[in-house]
């Protein structure tokens, strides 16, 4: 009886394999119709991550060609707006917090990070240090000092452009 049964199982593998098999559907075909949904809507996951790493990397790659422009054209020709912000400067007194707002917003654009970016790695809100910059809000040591660690200077560094920035403005 056993050997019939062996017998049996090899003529239904034979019968099996002399199907013809359609491309691309060889694996779908044993899948339940909740499997082919999961199995189709990881594809549309995978297309989408592939479609959205696109996306980012050519906005990268527009931001990395602005910020050359940028550069350059700050080589070849002197900053009128920095001008007027120094002449809008000296007729009118600089907060402490106004200057350690222009210093974070100076380095944070000259090392090309954004915002978020800073924001995250300082561990701070994106609005709160937005404000920060803009020198509407004064922000304690411990903020600042993560602030700047996280544009790759440390506080007293940070502090020491500040100063520089100050006396730079009341001549």
């Amino acid at each position: 009886m056993d050997t019939m049964t062996r017998t049996k199982e090899q003529t239904d593998v034979t019968a099996l394999s002399t199907r013809p098999v359609q491309a691309g559907n060889a694996r779908m075909r044993d899948l339940t119709p909740a499997q082919r949904r999961a199995v189709m809507f990881a594809q549309q996951q995978v297309i989408r991550a592939r479609a959205a790493k696109k996306a980012k990397d050519e906005r990268q790659a527009a931001l990395s060609r602005m910020w050359q422009a940028e550069d350059a054209e700050q080589q070849t020709k002197p900053r009128a707006a920095a001008r007027k912000r120094e002449a809008a400067s000296e007729s009118k007194d600089m907060s402490l917090r106004e200057a350690i707002g222009h210093v974070l917003r100076d380095l944070r654009t000259q090392d090309h990070k954004t915002l978020r970016e800073v924001s995250e790695k300082a561990g701070v809100s994106l609005g709160y240090l937005s404000e920060v910059e803009r020198g509407q809000k004064e922000a304690s040591s411990e903020l600042l000092g993560s602030i700047a660690e996280s544009l790759g200077l440390s506080t007293a560094q940070m502090l020491r452009m500040v100063a520089d920035y100050l006396d730079s403005v009341e001549m």
